[in-house]
Protein backbone atom coordinates (compact mmCIF):
# COMPACT_ATOMS: atom_id res chain seq x y z
CA UNK A 1 0.00 0.00 0.00
CA UNK A 2 1.56 2.93 -1.25
CA UNK A 3 0.40 6.81 -2.68
CA UNK A 4 -1.80 6.68 -5.42
CA UNK A 5 -0.82 3.18 -6.67
CA UNK A 6 -0.48 2.60 -3.12
CA UNK A 7 1.07 -0.99 -3.96
CA UNK A 8 3.92 -0.01 -5.71
CA UNK A 9 6.78 -0.39 -3.28
CA UNK A 10 9.62 1.12 -5.31
CA UNK A 11 9.45 4.32 -7.30
CA UNK A 12 10.93 3.97 -10.65
CA UNK A 13 13.28 7.15 -11.18
CA UNK A 14 14.56 9.45 -14.53
CA UNK A 15 18.22 9.39 -14.53
CA UNK A 16 20.40 12.36 -15.56
CA UNK A 17 23.84 13.46 -15.31
CA UNK A 18 25.45 13.12 -11.71
CA UNK A 19 29.59 13.90 -11.46
CA UNK A 20 30.82 13.21 -7.23
CA UNK A 21 32.64 17.29 -8.03
CA UNK A 22 29.04 18.98 -8.60
CA UNK A 23 27.99 17.75 -5.32
CA UNK A 24 26.41 20.46 -3.28
CA UNK A 25 27.59 22.12 -0.05
CA UNK A 26 25.69 20.55 3.17
CA UNK A 27 23.97 24.23 3.77
CA UNK A 28 23.01 24.60 -0.01
CA UNK A 29 21.39 21.44 0.02
CA UNK A 30 20.11 21.73 2.93
CA UNK A 31 17.73 25.26 2.51
CA UNK A 32 16.52 23.09 -1.10
CA UNK A 33 15.49 19.89 1.09
CA UNK A 34 14.25 22.12 4.07
CA UNK A 35 12.23 23.97 1.73
CA UNK A 36 10.82 21.25 -0.10
CA UNK A 37 9.12 19.35 2.85
CA UNK A 38 8.41 22.66 4.15
CA UNK A 39 5.87 23.04 0.97
CA UNK A 40 5.45 19.38 1.34
CA UNK A 41 2.88 20.10 4.24
CA UNK A 42 1.87 23.56 3.60
CA UNK A 43 0.26 21.88 0.08
CA UNK A 44 -1.30 19.14 2.41
CA UNK A 45 0.08 16.10 1.48
CA UNK A 46 0.54 15.27 4.64
CA UNK A 47 0.03 16.49 8.20
CA UNK A 48 4.20 15.91 8.81
CA UNK A 49 7.07 14.96 7.19
CA UNK A 50 10.04 13.96 8.89
CA UNK A 51 13.50 13.97 7.06
CA UNK A 52 16.75 12.60 7.14
CA UNK A 53 19.65 13.19 4.16
CA UNK A 54 22.95 12.14 5.68
CA UNK A 55 25.96 11.93 3.15
CA UNK A 56 28.63 10.33 4.09
CA UNK A 57 29.91 12.07 7.73
CA UNK A 58 27.88 14.70 7.00
CA UNK A 59 23.64 15.34 8.08
CA UNK A 60 22.60 17.92 5.48
CA UNK A 61 18.85 17.46 7.38
CA UNK A 62 17.43 15.46 10.42
CA UNK A 63 14.03 17.22 10.99
CA UNK A 64 10.19 16.77 10.57
CA UNK A 65 7.54 19.15 9.65
CA UNK A 66 3.78 19.44 10.67
CA UNK A 67 1.75 17.49 13.19
CA UNK A 68 2.34 14.23 14.76
CA UNK A 69 -1.00 14.08 16.12
CA UNK A 70 -3.60 16.62 14.75
CA UNK A 71 -6.21 15.58 17.79
CA UNK A 72 -3.68 16.73 20.09
CA UNK A 73 -1.99 19.31 18.46
CA UNK A 74 1.76 16.79 19.04
CA UNK A 75 3.98 18.58 16.71
CA UNK A 76 6.70 15.73 15.09
CA UNK A 77 10.02 15.87 15.90
CA UNK A 78 13.33 13.77 14.25
CA UNK A 79 12.05 11.37 17.22
CA UNK A 80 8.71 11.02 15.90
CA UNK A 81 7.89 7.49 15.64
CA UNK A 82 6.20 6.52 12.29
CA UNK A 83 4.85 3.04 10.69
CA UNK A 84 6.84 2.01 7.74
CA UNK A 85 5.12 -0.53 5.94
CA UNK A 86 7.39 -2.58 3.58
CA UNK A 87 10.32 -1.17 4.15
CA UNK A 88 10.16 -3.96 6.85
CA UNK A 89 10.69 -6.47 4.22
CA UNK A 90 13.96 -5.58 4.13
CA UNK A 91 14.54 -5.81 8.01
CA UNK A 92 12.60 -9.95 6.91
CA UNK A 93 14.75 -10.98 3.96
CA UNK A 94 18.08 -10.14 6.06
CA UNK A 95 17.41 -11.79 8.93
CA UNK A 96 16.80 -15.01 6.55
CA UNK A 97 20.11 -14.61 4.77
CA UNK A 98 21.65 -14.41 7.71
CA UNK A 99 20.30 -18.01 8.61
CA UNK A 100 21.60 -18.71 4.89
CA UNK A 101 25.18 -17.91 5.98
CA UNK A 102 24.48 -20.05 9.10
CA UNK A 103 23.66 -23.08 6.95
CA UNK A 104 20.70 -23.07 8.82
CA UNK A 105 18.53 -22.33 5.84
CA UNK A 106 18.98 -23.00 2.07
CA UNK A 107 17.74 -20.92 -0.25
CA UNK A 108 16.87 -23.41 -3.19
CA UNK A 109 15.40 -25.85 -0.82
CA UNK A 110 11.64 -25.91 -0.63
CA UNK A 111 9.69 -23.90 1.87
CA UNK A 112 8.04 -27.21 2.93
CA UNK A 113 11.23 -28.34 4.03
CA UNK A 114 10.66 -25.87 7.08
CA UNK A 115 7.15 -25.24 7.47
CA UNK A 116 5.41 -28.99 6.10
CA UNK A 117 1.86 -27.59 6.65
CA UNK A 118 1.66 -24.66 4.13
CA UNK A 119 -0.63 -25.79 1.60
CA UNK A 120 -0.04 -28.45 -0.93
CA UNK A 121 0.21 -26.14 -3.82
CA UNK A 122 3.26 -23.82 -2.45
CA UNK A 123 5.44 -26.76 -1.60
CA UNK A 124 7.12 -26.61 -4.98
CA UNK A 125 8.16 -22.45 -3.75
CA UNK A 126 11.94 -22.25 -2.74
CA UNK A 127 12.94 -19.75 -0.03
CA UNK A 128 14.52 -17.98 -2.77
CA UNK A 129 11.33 -17.16 -4.47
CA UNK A 130 9.88 -15.81 -1.62
CA UNK A 131 12.20 -13.71 -1.49
CA UNK A 132 12.26 -11.82 -4.67
CA UNK A 133 8.58 -12.49 -5.05
CA UNK A 134 8.25 -15.05 -7.83
CA UNK A 135 6.75 -17.81 -5.48
CA UNK A 136 3.21 -16.95 -7.35
CA UNK A 137 1.54 -17.58 -3.86
CA UNK A 138 -1.81 -15.28 -3.97
CA UNK A 139 -1.21 -12.49 -1.30
CA UNK A 140 -3.77 -12.25 0.95
CA UNK A 141 -3.63 -8.33 0.59
CA UNK A 142 -5.19 -9.04 -3.45
CA UNK A 143 -8.34 -10.25 -1.59
CA UNK A 144 -10.22 -6.73 -2.19
CA UNK A 145 -13.25 -7.00 0.38
CA UNK A 146 -13.00 -10.32 1.61
CA UNK A 147 -9.93 -8.88 3.31
CA UNK A 148 -10.74 -5.24 3.93
CA UNK A 149 -13.97 -5.89 5.66
CA UNK A 150 -11.77 -7.75 8.42
CA UNK A 151 -9.14 -5.25 8.82
CA UNK A 152 -10.14 -4.72 12.71
CA UNK A 153 -9.31 -8.34 13.52
CA UNK A 154 -5.51 -9.27 15.40
CA UNK A 155 -4.40 -12.69 13.09
CA UNK A 156 -1.83 -15.08 13.42
CA UNK A 157 0.59 -15.86 10.76
CA UNK A 158 -1.45 -19.23 9.90
CA UNK A 159 -4.32 -17.49 9.77
CA UNK A 160 -3.01 -14.87 7.13
CA UNK A 161 -1.82 -18.15 5.60
CA UNK A 162 -5.42 -19.26 5.57
CA UNK A 163 -6.93 -16.28 3.95
CA UNK A 164 -5.09 -17.54 0.46
CA UNK A 165 -4.70 -21.25 1.15
CA UNK A 166 -7.91 -22.35 -1.80
CA UNK A 167 -6.31 -19.84 -3.89
CA UNK A 168 -4.98 -21.08 -7.05
CA UNK A 169 -1.17 -19.84 -7.66
CA UNK A 170 -0.97 -16.87 -9.50
CA UNK A 171 1.60 -18.49 -11.53
CA UNK A 172 4.39 -21.26 -11.55
CA UNK A 173 6.73 -20.47 -9.74
CA UNK A 174 9.80 -18.88 -11.09
CA UNK A 175 8.31 -17.94 -13.86
CA UNK A 176 7.04 -14.57 -13.37
CA UNK A 177 7.17 -11.57 -10.66
CA UNK A 178 4.49 -10.19 -8.79
CA UNK A 179 4.66 -8.00 -5.24
CA UNK A 180 3.70 -10.62 -2.52
CA UNK A 181 2.76 -9.79 1.03
CA UNK A 182 1.64 -13.03 1.85
CA UNK A 183 5.16 -14.49 0.51
CA UNK A 184 6.88 -12.67 3.75
CA UNK A 185 4.40 -13.66 6.29
CA UNK A 186 5.64 -16.62 5.27
CA UNK A 187 9.32 -15.83 5.35
CA UNK A 188 8.78 -14.37 9.14
CA UNK A 189 6.97 -17.68 9.87
CA UNK A 190 10.54 -19.37 8.83
CA UNK A 191 12.26 -17.59 10.67
CA UNK A 192 10.02 -18.60 13.58
CA UNK A 193 10.31 -21.70 13.02
CA UNK A 194 14.22 -21.98 12.67
CA UNK A 195 15.07 -19.66 15.74
CA UNK A 196 12.57 -21.02 17.83
CA UNK A 197 11.18 -17.71 18.84
CA UNK A 198 8.88 -14.97 17.73
CA UNK A 199 10.04 -12.74 14.56
CA UNK A 200 9.63 -9.63 16.72
CA UNK A 201 11.82 -11.16 19.44
CA UNK A 202 14.58 -12.66 16.58
CA UNK A 203 14.52 -9.59 15.13
CA UNK A 204 15.12 -7.28 18.31
CA UNK A 205 18.11 -8.91 19.19
CA UNK A 206 19.70 -9.55 15.58
CA UNK A 207 19.09 -6.32 14.97
CA UNK A 208 17.72 -3.91 16.74
CA UNK A 209 19.29 -4.22 19.89
CA UNK A 210 23.28 -4.36 18.82
CA UNK A 211 22.84 -1.88 15.97
CA UNK A 212 21.24 0.63 18.77
CA UNK A 213 17.70 0.69 16.86
CA UNK A 214 16.29 1.78 19.77
CA UNK A 215 13.05 3.32 18.42
CA UNK A 216 12.45 0.24 15.78
CA UNK A 217 10.07 -1.87 16.87
CA UNK A 218 6.88 -4.50 16.03
CA UNK A 219 4.33 -1.96 15.83
CA UNK A 220 1.01 -3.41 17.92
CA UNK A 221 -1.56 -0.87 18.37
CA UNK A 222 -1.70 -1.96 22.33
CA UNK A 223 1.71 -1.35 23.45
CA UNK A 224 3.03 2.26 24.34
CA UNK A 225 5.41 3.84 22.07
CA UNK A 226 6.52 7.22 23.06
CA UNK A 227 6.04 9.68 20.37
CA UNK A 228 4.15 7.52 18.28
CA UNK A 229 2.33 9.58 15.17
CA UNK A 230 -0.95 9.05 14.28
CA UNK A 231 -2.23 8.16 10.58
CA UNK A 232 -4.48 9.97 8.86
CA UNK A 233 -6.35 9.69 5.25
CA UNK A 234 -7.66 13.14 3.20
CA UNK A 235 -11.56 12.82 2.45
CA UNK A 236 -13.61 16.05 1.13
CA UNK A 237 -10.15 17.93 1.66
CA UNK A 238 -10.39 17.47 5.44
CA UNK A 239 -7.89 15.02 7.02
CA UNK A 240 -9.90 12.22 8.70
CA UNK A 241 -8.01 9.60 11.04
CA UNK A 242 -7.38 6.68 8.97
CA UNK A 243 -9.24 3.14 9.30
CA UNK A 244 -8.22 0.68 12.11
CA UNK A 245 -5.98 -2.35 10.71
CA UNK A 246 -4.97 -4.53 13.12
CA UNK A 247 -1.39 -4.36 13.25
CA UNK A 248 -1.01 -7.94 13.66
CA UNK A 249 -1.83 -8.43 10.02
CA UNK A 250 1.25 -6.84 8.46
CA UNK A 251 3.51 -9.15 10.16
CA UNK A 252 6.39 -9.69 8.88
CA UNK A 253 5.96 -7.84 5.82
CA UNK A 254 5.00 -4.61 6.96
CA UNK A 255 4.40 -4.53 10.79
CA UNK A 256 7.65 -2.46 11.59
CA UNK A 257 7.28 1.38 12.80
CA UNK A 258 10.94 3.26 13.22
CA UNK A 259 12.24 7.20 12.68
CA UNK A 260 14.19 9.04 10.55
CA UNK A 261 17.27 8.70 13.10
CA UNK A 262 17.23 5.05 12.75
CA UNK A 263 16.42 4.10 9.02
CA UNK A 264 19.90 6.27 8.86
CA UNK A 265 21.72 3.89 11.43
CA UNK A 266 20.00 0.74 9.37
CA UNK A 267 20.65 1.64 5.81
CA UNK A 268 24.64 2.36 6.90
CA UNK A 269 25.17 -0.62 8.39
CA UNK A 270 22.96 -2.41 5.99
CA UNK A 271 24.81 -1.30 2.80
CA UNK A 272 28.13 -1.24 4.43
CA UNK A 273 28.64 -4.50 5.45
CA UNK A 274 27.54 -4.49 9.14
CA UNK A 275 24.60 -6.73 8.37
CA UNK A 276 24.88 -10.03 6.20
CA UNK A 277 28.21 -10.95 4.72
CA UNK A 278 29.50 -9.17 0.76
CA UNK A 279 27.78 -11.82 -0.87
CA UNK A 280 24.27 -12.15 0.86
CA UNK A 281 24.02 -8.58 0.07
CA UNK A 282 24.71 -8.83 -3.78
CA UNK A 283 22.12 -11.34 -3.91
CA UNK A 284 19.44 -8.95 -1.95
CA UNK A 285 20.44 -6.18 -4.60
CA UNK A 286 20.65 -7.98 -7.20
CA UNK A 287 17.52 -8.79 -9.24
CA UNK A 288 17.41 -12.38 -11.07
CA UNK A 289 15.18 -14.17 -12.96
CA UNK A 290 11.78 -13.40 -13.57
CA UNK A 291 12.08 -10.80 -10.75
CA UNK A 292 15.56 -8.91 -13.23
CA UNK A 293 12.27 -8.31 -15.97
CA UNK A 294 9.85 -7.03 -13.94
CA UNK A 295 8.85 -3.71 -13.91
CA UNK A 296 10.58 -3.09 -10.17
CA UNK A 297 13.79 -5.03 -10.60
CA UNK A 298 13.59 -6.62 -6.98
CA UNK A 299 16.39 -8.34 -5.16
CA UNK A 300 15.59 -9.72 -1.55
CA UNK A 301 13.53 -7.59 -0.11
CA UNK A 302 15.39 -4.28 -1.88
CA UNK A 303 15.11 -2.99 -5.48
CA UNK A 304 17.95 -1.71 -7.70
CA UNK A 305 17.53 1.07 -9.97
CA UNK A 306 19.23 4.43 -11.13
CA UNK A 307 18.15 8.12 -10.10
CA UNK A 308 20.41 11.36 -11.57
CA UNK A 309 22.56 9.11 -13.09
CA UNK A 310 23.53 6.98 -10.16
CA UNK A 311 22.74 3.46 -9.13
CA UNK A 312 20.55 3.70 -5.93
CA UNK A 313 19.02 0.46 -3.56
CA UNK A 314 15.55 1.17 -2.02
CA UNK A 315 12.63 0.38 -1.40
CA UNK A 316 9.39 2.30 0.01
CA UNK A 317 6.48 1.65 2.30
CA UNK A 318 2.81 2.19 2.51
CA UNK A 319 -0.10 0.79 5.28
CA UNK A 320 -2.98 2.70 5.80
CA UNK A 321 -2.12 6.11 7.42
CA UNK A 322 1.51 6.24 6.23
CA UNK A 323 3.94 6.19 3.35
CA UNK A 324 7.78 5.86 3.01
CA UNK A 325 10.59 6.31 1.15
CA UNK A 326 13.59 4.65 1.90
CA UNK A 327 17.07 5.02 -0.50
CA UNK A 328 20.69 4.46 -0.51
CA UNK A 329 22.85 5.81 -3.21
CA UNK A 330 26.41 3.86 -2.94
CA UNK A 331 28.13 6.45 -5.07
CA UNK A 332 27.73 9.10 -2.42
CA UNK A 333 27.56 7.38 0.65
CA UNK A 334 24.13 8.74 0.60
CA UNK A 335 21.17 7.91 2.63
CA UNK A 336 17.80 9.43 2.61
CA UNK A 337 14.51 8.31 4.15
CA UNK A 338 10.81 10.30 4.08
CA UNK A 339 8.38 9.31 6.74
CA UNK A 340 4.87 11.17 6.11
CA UNK A 341 1.30 9.94 8.50
CA UNK A 342 -0.72 10.33 5.66
CA UNK A 343 -1.51 6.74 3.46
CA UNK A 344 -2.22 9.05 0.09
CA UNK A 345 1.13 11.08 0.63
CA UNK A 346 3.49 11.14 -2.55
CA UNK A 347 6.42 9.99 -0.50
CA UNK A 348 8.77 9.22 -3.47
CA UNK A 349 8.05 12.07 -5.15
CA UNK A 350 9.66 14.09 -2.41
CA UNK A 351 12.06 11.38 -2.10
CA UNK A 352 13.50 11.63 -5.44
CA UNK A 353 13.33 15.74 -4.89
CA UNK A 354 15.19 15.24 -1.85
CA UNK A 355 18.19 12.84 -3.66
CA UNK A 356 18.50 15.24 -5.98
CA UNK A 357 19.00 18.11 -3.98
CA UNK A 358 21.40 16.09 -1.84
CA UNK A 359 22.91 15.11 -5.05
CA UNK A 360 23.50 18.21 -7.16
CA UNK A 361 20.96 17.10 -9.85
CA UNK A 362 18.75 19.30 -12.02
CA UNK A 363 15.44 19.22 -9.74
CA UNK A 364 12.30 17.44 -11.72
CA UNK A 365 9.42 20.42 -13.07
CA UNK A 366 6.15 19.56 -13.61
CA UNK A 367 4.60 19.96 -17.28
CA UNK A 368 2.41 22.69 -17.44
CA UNK A 369 -1.38 21.58 -18.35
CA UNK A 370 -3.79 22.35 -21.19
CA UNK A 371 -7.33 24.24 -20.49
CA UNK A 372 -9.62 21.39 -21.26
CA UNK A 373 -13.38 21.90 -22.20
CA UNK A 374 -16.07 20.67 -20.29
CA UNK A 375 -17.03 18.60 -23.63
CA UNK A 376 -13.84 17.14 -23.53
CA UNK A 377 -13.47 16.11 -19.44
CA UNK A 378 -17.12 13.57 -20.05
CA UNK A 379 -14.75 11.14 -22.71
CA UNK A 380 -12.62 10.47 -19.58
CA UNK A 381 -15.41 10.52 -16.72
CA UNK A 382 -15.49 6.87 -15.70
CA UNK A 383 -14.56 3.86 -13.27
CA UNK A 384 -12.00 1.57 -14.71
CA UNK A 385 -10.64 -1.86 -13.18
CA UNK A 386 -6.53 -0.40 -12.89
CA UNK A 387 -4.55 -4.06 -12.75
CA UNK A 388 -1.94 -2.83 -9.88
CA UNK A 389 0.36 -5.55 -8.27
CA UNK A 390 -1.38 -6.32 -5.17
CA UNK A 391 -4.42 -6.96 -7.16
CA UNK A 392 -7.00 -4.99 -9.45
CA UNK A 393 -8.45 -1.67 -7.66
CA UNK A 394 -11.31 0.64 -9.04
CA UNK A 395 -10.13 4.09 -10.45
CA UNK A 396 -12.35 6.47 -10.82
CA UNK A 397 -12.16 9.32 -12.53
CA UNK A 398 -14.79 12.25 -11.79
CA UNK A 399 -15.08 15.94 -12.98
CA UNK A 400 -15.29 18.04 -10.20
CA UNK A 401 -16.20 21.51 -10.92
CA UNK A 402 -14.02 22.68 -13.83
CA UNK A 403 -11.47 19.79 -13.55
CA UNK A 404 -10.85 15.89 -13.47
CA UNK A 405 -9.92 13.98 -10.56
CA UNK A 406 -8.62 10.42 -10.22
CA UNK A 407 -9.17 8.22 -6.94
CA UNK A 408 -8.32 4.74 -6.63
CA UNK A 409 -10.16 2.87 -3.89
CA UNK A 410 -9.84 3.36 -0.67
CA UNK A 411 -8.08 6.48 -1.31
CA UNK A 412 -8.47 10.32 -1.37
CA UNK A 413 -9.13 12.10 -4.90
CA UNK A 414 -5.83 13.48 -7.20
CA UNK A 415 -6.47 16.35 -9.30
CA UNK A 416 -5.44 15.82 -12.86
CA UNK A 417 -3.39 18.39 -15.01
CA UNK A 418 -4.06 17.81 -19.13
CA UNK A 419 -1.10 17.73 -21.01
CA UNK A 420 -2.27 17.12 -24.51
CA UNK A 421 -3.30 13.98 -26.46
CA UNK A 422 -5.31 12.30 -24.17
CA UNK A 423 -2.70 12.22 -21.63
CA UNK A 424 -2.83 13.44 -17.84
CA UNK A 425 -0.30 14.43 -15.12
CA UNK A 426 -0.40 15.08 -11.46
CA UNK A 427 1.20 17.90 -9.84
CA UNK A 428 2.61 15.90 -6.77
CA UNK A 429 4.62 13.63 -9.46
CA UNK A 430 5.92 14.63 -12.49
CA UNK A 431 6.84 11.34 -13.78
CA UNK A 432 3.47 9.81 -13.47
CA UNK A 433 0.84 9.55 -16.57
CA UNK A 434 -2.64 8.67 -17.25
CA UNK A 435 -2.67 7.95 -21.07
CA UNK A 436 -6.39 7.50 -21.99
CA UNK A 437 -7.78 5.00 -24.97
CA UNK A 438 -10.38 7.25 -26.77
CA UNK A 439 -12.51 4.70 -28.91
CA UNK A 440 -15.79 6.98 -30.26
CA UNK A 441 -16.88 9.63 -27.57
CA UNK A 442 -15.33 7.97 -24.81
CA UNK A 443 -12.53 6.51 -23.28
CA UNK A 444 -12.57 2.34 -23.20
CA UNK A 445 -9.05 2.15 -20.53
CA UNK A 446 -6.67 4.57 -19.30
CA UNK A 447 -2.76 3.47 -18.52
CA UNK A 448 -1.13 4.58 -15.77
CA UNK A 449 2.70 5.45 -16.17
CA UNK A 450 4.69 5.74 -12.76
CA UNK A 451 8.55 5.78 -13.69
CA UNK A 452 9.26 2.76 -15.88
CA UNK A 453 6.20 0.66 -14.43
CA UNK A 454 3.11 0.18 -16.68
CA UNK A 455 -0.22 -0.71 -15.47
CA UNK A 456 -3.71 -1.02 -17.11
CA UNK A 457 -7.38 -0.16 -16.60
CA UNK A 458 -10.03 -0.73 -18.65
CA UNK A 459 -13.28 0.58 -18.33
CA UNK A 460 -15.69 -1.03 -16.33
Amino acid sequence: MRHFTRALVVVAFLSGGLHAQSLPTVTRAGRVIDSHAQAFVAGGFSPSVAVAVVRGRDTITMKAWGSADLELGVPATANSVYRIGSVTKQFTASAVMQLVEQQKVKLDDSIATYLSTLPAAWHRVTVRQLLNHTSGIPSYTDLGPRWLRRFGEEMTPDTLVALTAAEPMWFEPGTNWRYDNTGYVVLGMLIERVTGHSWETDLNERFFKPLGLSETRNCLTTPLIPRRARGYEKEGGQWENTVYLAMSQPFSAGALCSTIGDLVRWNRALHTGHVVSAGSYAQMTTPEGAASHAALRYGFGLAADTLAGAPVITHGGGIPGFSTGNIWVPSAQLSVTVLTNSGSAPAGRLLKQVVRAALGAPLEQSAPAIPLPAADRKKYVGVYALALPDGAKDLTIAEEDDHLTARIAGQGANLLQYLGNHTFGMSFDPELRLVFTVDGASASKVTLREGGALFEAKRK
